[in-house]
């Protein structure tokens, strides 16, 4: 029956790293391939009776450039402000809207963009940039005038 004292064992893997020393081993986590790699979607979209083969990135489209006021309203805003959900003032209502364009665009944006009442911030449109904020909000308050 063979025994290892600790003693032994620790100088015989102490042995096998001390051999070991002269190996070296290159690994490029920054190559472009290897970022790609690790940032990639875990799954895939697949939409019925399209080919599933496709990455993630090549099914989502991206949007060509800013969006109009009118389509970031269209796409978000309308859902509360067509229906003055949460205490929204509606889309129109010339009199709900008058004190608040009382305080001016600067302060209408401040409140989208932050959030403000029960309204989220940036109304929820996390993609939103300032620009396609505020045009949504001057789209807003040109139709409700």
């Amino acid at each position: 029956m063979i025994t290892f004292k600790p003693v032994a064992l620790f100088g015989l893997l102490a042995g096998i790293i001390m051999s070991l020393g002269s190996l070296t081993v290159v690994a490029n986590h920054d190559s472009g391939s290897s970022i790609a790699k690790r940032i990639s979607a875990v799954g895939r979209i697949c939409v019925e009776g399209q080919s599933c083969k496709a990455p993630v990135a090549e099914v989502i489209e991206v949007a060509a450039g800013p969006r109009t006021g009118e389509s970031v309203y269209a796409s978000g805003c309308a859902a509360c402000h067509d229906s003055g959900a949460a205490g929204a003032p509606m889309l129109g209502d010339v009199a709900a809207w008058s004190p608040r364009l009382d305080k001016g665009i600067d302060k209408l944006f401040s409140n989208a963009w932050f959030g403000y009442n029960s309204m989220p911030a940036k109304g929820m449109c996390k993609r939103c940039s300032e620009d396609e904020i505020r045009d949504a909000i001057i789209h807003l308050v040109d139709n409700s005038k």
